[in-house]
């Protein structure tokens, strides 16, 4: 049931993969319609700070650029989450990348960095962390938006906590309008919000920013496919490059980006590379919650109101289902999960599949599961198993 490479869907887009300055694992391809390289997989880090140490998360770094040849890293100002855990506090994450970059300063031209400014938030400690010295602001919470002056002061305070002078890779976490996002699916018309900041003034602020240098390109994330549209036809008013990229939930539990998200983003249309969040489900995808287990440091134990939608008890019926193919396959749910991924047209042609990991033995699973190809046969009975019960993580 396994083969290696071979038909893989990237030999529709590039009958030569650019050379990866590294010489690891992966070959790079073009992110989306950019200039942009990237590895198949891309590092995730929103753990690095709460269920991470900087030691911990040096040593994934080390191991996944250095040893792998991962040259893609993706993180956020607002990481690690959960940001109900007494310990948080916005841009941790970046500080920890930043002392690795600060030590492995000869990587940087080939390193792939991307991070995100916060969406809409009514009121959140993350604008007075954008300073350098947050304690000695002001305390009172103020509402995370996509207007020029906070898109321009969430950049710079990347770049101050990375350590670098530009960020390949510049995304939108969520939208600053209302949008059925985070496990919502349904529009309704009664949430839309007054005053939300219009698609071009919050390109007008990205195009600033790169024409600056401080920024490569840009993308979208937890985006609809109105929004991708409204995107597009903004910056080609505006006569400034496109998004390249769209960094949504995607999943064995979560396909709906395979419907009109996917042909909006396709390459001969707008060309918008997917990076797939949640590929295990928040680590549900890697059978360690089934039978009632309480794994001890897992997110879910540790985190239980988290995102509950990915461990509720109709979704671990579903993936008790996943994990006996996995098993008959000979492999294991979580190389199932990510394998899948990698069969998708909008992941391994013009994207990238994040993955996330709190220990290197997890860390390499993962990584080794992106080799893995699926079997016409495994993928239909993974089909069959979707369509008995479709994206289960998600209400209305």
């Amino acid at each position: 049931f396994l083969r290696r490479f071979g038909n893989s869907p990237l030999r529709r887009f590039s009958t030569m993969p650019p050379a990866n300055p590294l010489q690891k694992d992966f070959p790079l391809r073009p992110l989306g319609n950019s200039s942009l390289l990237v590895t198949p997989v891309c590092l995730g880090t929103m753990t690095w700070g709460l269920q991470n140490t900087a030691a911990e998360a040096a040593a994934q770094l080390d191991y996944a650029v250095k040893q792998r040849g991962i040259n893609f890293i993706d993180t956020a100002e607002l990481y690690p989450v959960p940001s109900s855990d007494p310990r948080w506090a916005a841009g941790i994450t970046e500080e920890y990348i930043g002392a690795w970059l600060e030590q492995n300063q000869d990587l940087r031209k080939d390193l792939v960095i991307a991070t995100k400014v916060a969406g809409f938030i009514p009121e959140s400690d993350v604008p007075r962390m954008r300073a350098a010295d947050p304690a000695a602001t002001e305390t009172e919470k103020k509402p995370c938006r996509h207007d020029r002056e906070s898109i321009i002061a969430a950049c710079n305070a990347s770049l101050r906590r990375l350590k670098t002078d530009y960020i390949d890779l510049y995304q939108l976490h969520w939208p600053d309008r209302y949008a059925p996002i985070f496990g919502s699916t349904a529009y309704d018309p009664k949430s839309e919000r007054e005053g939300s900041i219009p698609f071009d003034d919050i390109l007008r602020t990205l195009k600033e920013l790169l024409d600056s240098g401080k920024i490569k390109a840009y993308g979208l994330s937890n985006e609809t496919t109105f929004g991708v549209c409204q995107f597009v036809r903004g910056a080609d008013a505006l006569g400034m490059p496109r998004p390249v990229s769209i960094q949504n939930s995607f999943s064995l539990m979560h396909r709906s980006f395979e419907t009109e998200l996917a042909e909006a983003c396709a390459p001969k249309n707008f060309n918008i590379g997917l990076l797939p969040w949640s590929v295990l489900a928040g680590g549900t995808l890697s059978g360690k919650y089934l039978g009632g287990k309480k794994p001890e440091g897992a997110r879910h134990v540790l985190y239980p109101n988290f995102m509950p939608r990915f461990h509720a008890d109709n979704v671990m019926e579903i993936v008790g289902k996943y994990a006996e193919i996995a098993k008959e396959a000979g492999m294991s749910l979580t190389t199932l999960a990510i394998a899948f991924c990698r069969s998708r047209w909008y992941v391994d042609g013009n994207g990238s599949c994040i993955i996330g990991a709190t220990t290197m033995d997890q860390l390499t699973e993962c990584i080794d599961a992106y080799k893995v190809e699926l079997s016409e046969e495994v993928l239909a009975k993974i089909d069959a198993v979707h369509l008995s019960c479709r994206n289960p993580t998600q209400g209305l």
